[in-house]
């Protein structure tokens, strides 16, 4: 499965389209969003949206594990998998562990922006800490990606995955502090996936553990989105 996970792994990065939006776009948003305006408190500012972008990056390039996998079931990729001696959990956990791997670009590609371009300063453990907790956390949205890659067309993938991307960007407060919505999808918010996700790093970088709701809302949306992946691949099993 080694081999598998390698080659899958260089096909996405050699994908100047991944490369370009998955790790330039988040921060390039990264940068004007902190460097337009006045400079007074952009501090604190400048370290919450370095997480928020950087969660933004990462969910992209989980979830877009689905796209590719949609596009194989369409040029018969998953069927020549099939006969190979490999059983189809190594393929779907192969798929897993290359958007695991390439979540990283996205993540290091914003906090290096944040700590060279910005000026955030964090302690060491705390930038350790905190590449662990994002790299970790995708693990819930690169199985909704998962799903929709066996579960859709190759086309509709990709605008699923862009629709949510944005959907969840926005609803978790990646882009915008959740304070500034009305009270009621504040409350929304909270429980959403991407909130929970990020609130993994923004304990970091406030210097203490993530809270036990955040923790349990992430865990519960792994459940949720674990079981969407599972169902979406038995159905595609009896169509592939």
């Amino acid at each position: 499965m080694s081999d598998y996970v390698r080659l899958e792994v260089r096909r996405t990065l050699r994908d100047p389209g991944f490369v370009i939006f998955g790790a330039g776009m988040p921060v390039l948003m990264y940068l004007l969003f902190t460097n337009l305006g006045p400079d007074d408190g952009a501090g604190a500012w400048r370290t919450t949206a370095m997480v928020g972008m950087a969660a933004y990056g990462a969910l992209g390039a989980a979830m877009s594990v689905g796209t590719g996998i949609a596009e194989d079931r369409s040029l018969g990729w998953l069927r020549q998998l099939r006969i190979t001696p490999m059983r189809p959990r190594q393929v779907v956990l192969g798929r897993a562990v290359t958007s695991s791997v390439t979540v990283l670009p996205a993540i290091l590609a914003v906090l290096t922006a944040g700590a060279v371009s910005n000026g955030v300063r964090l302690a060491a453990w705390q930038w350790a800490v905190l590449v662990l907790l994002l790299w970790v956390g995708t693990l819930p949205f690169t199985l909704f990606g998962i799903g929709n890659g066996y579960r859709l067309s190759a086309q509709t993938a990709g605008v699923v995955n862009v629709g949510a991307l944005m959907g969840l960007a926005v609803l978790g407060g990646l882009w915008f502090p959740i304070e500034a919505f009305p009270v009621w999808l504040r409350t929304v918010a909270e429980y959403s996936p991407a909130h929970g996700f990020a609130e993994l790093g923004w304990a970091t970088t406030a210097g203490h553990a993530p809270g036990i709701t955040a923790v349990a809302v992430l865990l519960g949306w792994l459940a949720v989105f674990g079981s969407y992946a599972v169902t979406s691949y038995r159905k595609s099993a009896r169509t592939v």
